[in-house]
């Protein structure tokens, strides 16, 4: 087939191809060891959601969200598939997933505070328009600015240094030379398991310390202070979302860099916390920021302020790393090494596609396949699944 037979094909199925139906599917996935954060009991399982967006050309697009349920998020998996069925579905069928800017901007529209269920939308439209033109997603953003992506591992809540230390180790031997340490009960734990961290790694790791919105600004400052000598990467939302102004205030009272998590939802969000100068970095997730067409818009004004851009997720599976992965490589920019491979970094027992994806030496390969460049495992899907 010659290049204007293919465009032409192309230019075909982009005015013809209409969306049938988006499924959702409800997954309870284990994690390999219970995973704790500041808030809340150790969680065994991850909620996702996956959705499938059918098209009558017999094309499937794929896209992954969470249930997370921390601060900043009151999602269920039943409340994010009424939404998709109830009210995001009826404004997508007999229309064309290439018409993501104008069916992304509907959906936003219906109902507000919606990225969590937005975002397995959005990114099933990319999927699919990436499949039926036969091209990686990463195409679609743009072109391909790198191959592949390096990643940092998360250290949750292990309880004794010696478990913790055998974590970190695994990850060591694995490649990981970034690594991300959850803090936030009990500050001299907290300052023990950095101290170990140290010593047992010199200066031959990146470490950063993630509170995930728990702490109050005096034992934030308190605490971080104690930590400025051991050569803190950055220290991951350490207030309540709400704190912006105590945000500023840290980050002008220590040396440690921070970084803005939770408290960025929107871009309305982003903008103030760039506005009052609350931190020199920030993280965006899939499910948290609304997948790739929202994530990209915040990926460009963090990049104008000067603004650190860390590329994360929740713990997920290889589809929503994939997602991920897809803008890292369109992104002409420097990005930090991001936590968006928590999932299959090891936390989780198991995925859901027939071609996973896997760190080597601490690095994510960019998918050069059709959309997402992954397929559903289906009889995972079933083993999984808790609506059946």
């Amino acid at each position: 087939m010659n290049e204007a037979m293919a465009m032409s094909i192309s230019a075909s199925v982009r005015a013809t191809v209409r969306i049938t139906e988006i499924e959702c599917i409800p997954l309870n996935l284990p994690f390999h060891v219970p995973f704790k954060i500041s808030s809340g009991a150790a969680r065994p399982v991850v909620e996702t959601l996956i959705v499938k967006v059918h098209t009558d050309q017999d094309v499937t697009g794929i896209g992954e969200t969470q249930a997370w349920r921390r601060q900043g998020s009151g999602e269920t998996l039943a409340g994010q598939i009424n939404v998709i069925k109830e009210h995001f579905e009826p404004r997508l069928i007999g229309r064309s997933p290439f018409d993501v800017a104008s069916l992304m901007h509907d959906l936003n529209n219906a109902m507000y505070a919606t990225l969590y269920s937005q975002a397995a939308v959005g990114d099933a439209l990319y999927d699919a328009a990436g499949k039926l033109l036969g091209v990686p997603v990463w195409q679609l953003l743009g072109g391909k600015c790198r191959d592949k992506i390096r990643v940092a591992a998360v250290l949750s809540m292990k309880g004794t240094i010696d478990s913790l230390l055998e974590s970190a180790e695994q990850f060591y031997s694995n490649g990981f030379r970034h690594l991300v340490l959850k803090i936030g009960v009990d500050a001299e734990e907290d300052i023990r398991n950095v101290e170990a961290l140290r010593k047992r790694f010199g200066n031959t790791i990146e470490l950063r310390v993630d509170a995930n919105a728990a702490l109050d600004y005096d034992t934030a400052l308190r605490l971080l202070t104690r930590l400025e000598p051991y050569d803190i990467e950055c220290a991951e939302q350490p207030l309540g979302i709400w704190d912006i102004e105590g945000m500023s205030r840290l980050a002008r009272a220590i040396r440690i860099p921070i970084m803005a998590d939770e408290s960025v939802s929107t871009d309305h969000g982003l903008l103030e916390i760039i506005r009052k100068g609350a931190a020199s970095s920030a993280q965006t997730k899939v499910a948290k920021n609304g997948g790739i067409y929202h994530i990209r818009r915040l990926w460009h004004l963090m990049a104008a302020a000067g603004l650190g851009i860390n590329p994360g997720n929740h713990p997920s599976t290889s589809v929503a790393t994939s997602s991920v992965a897809q803008m890292c490589g369109s992104w002409p920019g420097a990005l930090m090494a991001g936590v968006f491979a928590v999932g299959v970094s090891g936390a989780l027992a198991d995925d859901i596609v027939l071609n996973r994806i896997v760190p080597v030496n601490g690095e994510i390969a960019i998918p050069d396949g059709p959309g997402f460049g992954i397929d559903l495992d289906e009889a995972a899907l079933r083993r999984f699944r808790i609506d059946s």
